[in-house]
């Protein structure tokens, strides 16, 4: 009779010379890997439950694992459906070589997860101990509501009779809104940037950085913005005609992805972005020369790209002609943007983008310089009776048409290209589309608070709109109420 050692030496091992292979018939192979699990029990040899994944680490694999490759590009995976078995070495690869910028892939569940930059391809060895459904998802903001998702399903071995789970693809989407932070603001005011007073072009260095700012859009509401140097719309880049520019993008350590510079004033391959793409700690510098007059819109270029842009990473580039523009007292900043909010938008809190509704062009806000009120109050356009004032007005979008307008005044010229000498005198509504851009010029002729809306006048319950203060003596040749009701304000 033979004594059970401490580590069951003799338990039995079915190898090349005396297992499977050896078997004359699939009946005999069955037999025997029947009698050696029923002599691994009854000799004490337990077999602990696997766990659901391992990798090579702590696994014995096969030579030659069996390869899954998985190729991502803007936006989705090929193929979005994949298959292992139980046990199964696996060699997981993620291909982005045709991708623009960097892709991941994730499975949550599983602790899966494989990076690439653009251009590059990553693998991980695993081995798969349970069956079951499980999607995998990009992981990068925006990437899976665009489409980048999928499935991987481990099918049971013979050895395995666990049913498969789907329980992982239970379509249960809980949006959890983090609570307001203490001390948390609102976005940086903004100013335009002064006139060029240069007779001649000049070489000029602007230096842009990328950075993500949580802060508030209402008072109640705050939001994850994507930012040009932490304001939003980015600051105001001013040129003259003929200058030369070395243009840098930074991007903050703190982006969780790559961002990129396209300008409308840029004439050259993606208005810049093709060679501007910027990864995460990196800095891209590109040399161009303002050769047209006019405001020009910038913006983020990187897919998802209206992800970007409705995030606050949008601005105006001026290029002043030779003459500059006819002067006036005070010249102000601003920019509409839409944004869409995930989850209910009445509940306080941090929210995150939807691309669901960004991509069905339904926005819960509609805001000048990146937030309800950001043209209110103290941060008001402020001016004098008599003064003449100039707004340079610009739409980052990335999806609504502004019908600019100013209740109570006119457009005393507007001009929508670069020469001073071509404009439209006494225009009520200026239409500028997103992307796009104009300038308006109001003389000031009776004191009291102007409010700049989109005359799409749904949008005002969305937050479109501010206010030009206007300080002064009376002038009642112009404007004097005789009788009125001291009914309800009307909110003009």
């Amino acid at each position: 009779m033979k004594t059970k050692n401490k580590n069951h030496s003799h338990c039995l091992r079915v190898s090349n010379s005396h297992g499977l292979h050896a078997c004359k018939s699939k009946a005999t192979c069955a037999l025997l890997l029947l009698t050696s699990i029923a002599l691994l029990v009854s000799e004490g040899c337990a077999v602990k439950p696997p766990p659901t994944i391992d990798t090579t680490a702590n696994a014995t694999l096969q030579v030659s694992p069996t390869e899954i490759k998985i190729i991502a590009s803007e936006f989705n995976y090929k193929p979005a459906q994949i298959n292992a078995k139980v046990g199964e070495n696996v060699r997981l690869t993620l291909d982005n070589k045709q991708g623009a910028i960097e892709h991941d892939f994730v499975i949550k569940e599983l602790g899966i997860h494989l990076s690439a930059k653009a251009g590059q391809v990553t693998s991980k060895d695993l081995v798969f101990k349970q069956p079951g459904e499980y999607a995998f998802k990009c992981a990068l903001p925006g990437h899976k509501e665009s489409g980048m998702t999928g499935k991987l399903t481990v099918a049971a071995s013979a050895l395995t009779n666990t049913p498969i789970s789907s329980a992982n693809n239970a379509l249960t989407h809980v949006i959890k809104i983090p609570a307001l932070p203490k001390g948390i603001t609102h976005l940086p005011a903004l100013t335009a940037a002064a006139p060029i007073n240069r007779t001649t072009a000049a070489l000029l260095k602007v230096e842009l950085e990328a950075m993500p700012v949580t802060a508030l859009l209402t008072e109640k509401i705050a939001y994850h913005y994507w930012t040009f140097n932490g304001t939003v719309p980015g600051p105001m880049i001013r040129l003259r005609q003929g200058d030369t520019v070395e243009l840098s993008l930074k991007n903050s350590p703190l982006s969780p992805i790559t961002h990129s510079i396209d300008s409308h004033g840029i004439t050259g391959p993606g208005g810049g972005a093709k060679f501007m793409q910027t990864a995460v700690g990196d800095t891209s510098i590109l040399r161009f020369k303002a050769i047209k007059p006019g405001a020009y819109v910038y913006h983020c270029a990187t897919p998802v790209v209206p992800h970007h842009i409705s995030s606050g990473m949008y601005g105006l580039m001026v290029v002043e002609p030779p003459g500059g523009w006819p002067k006036v007292d005070h010249e102000f900043y601003v920019m509409q943007g839409d944004l869409y909010l995930e989850g209910n938008t009445e509940q306080s809190g941090i929210h995150e983008v939807s691309m669901q509704k960004m991509q069905a062009e339904d926005p819960d806000y509609v805001v000048f310089n990146g937030s309800v009120g950001a043209i209110a109050k103290a941060n008001a356009l402020k001016a004098k009776v008599g003064e003449t004032v100039r707004i340079f007005f610009g739409v980052g979008g990335p999806n609504i048409t502004s019908s600019f307008h100013v209740i109570g005044e006119m457009f005393d010229k507007v001009y929508t290209g670069g020469n001073p000498s071509e404009f439209t005198t006494n225009v009520q509504t200026v239409m500028v589309p997103a992307g796009g851009s104009a300038i308006v010029d109001i003389k000031l002729e009776a004191p009291g608070s102007y409010i700049l809306v989109d005359h799409s006048l749904s949008r005002l319950q969305k937050g479109a709109a501010g206010f030009l203060e206007v300080e002064g003596p009376k002038n009642p040749d112009i404007f004097q109420p005789i009788k009125f009701s001291k009914g309800i304000d009307s909110g003009h």
